[in-house]
């Protein structure tokens, strides 16, 4: 493997980050008990770990920001128009699996 510069590491981490970010907007097929449930992760954990990350840089970001940088809209808008109700088996599924 090619030896990365830490620039060049950050860059491609940050293309990656938003290139899930961008399939995970374009997937809202996908419900985030289904993530939790297969990946042990959510969209939530996701906006979750952005928000850390900032506060860990002393950058200030609430929960309601960070979850618009990672749905593409404001988190209520993404509910509305994308949740559903979660199935038995899905939550039962959460039970076992959660974290």
């Amino acid at each position: 493997m090619n030896e990365l510069t830490e620039d060049q590491r950050i860059a491609l981490e940050a293309a990656a980050f938003r290139r899930l970010v961008e399939h995970l907007r374009t997937r809202s097929d996908v419900q985030n008990i289904d993530l939790m449930n297969l990946a042990g992760f959510c969209r939530n954990c996701l906006s979750n770990w952005y928000r850390e990350a900032a506060e860990g840089s002393g950058i200030a970001l609430s929960k309601e920001e960070s979850r618009e940088i990672v749905y593409g809209e404001p988190y209520a808008d993404w509910q509305a128009k994308h949740q559903r109700e979660a199935s038995d088996a899905q939550k039962a599924a959460f039970e076992v699996n959660k974290p």
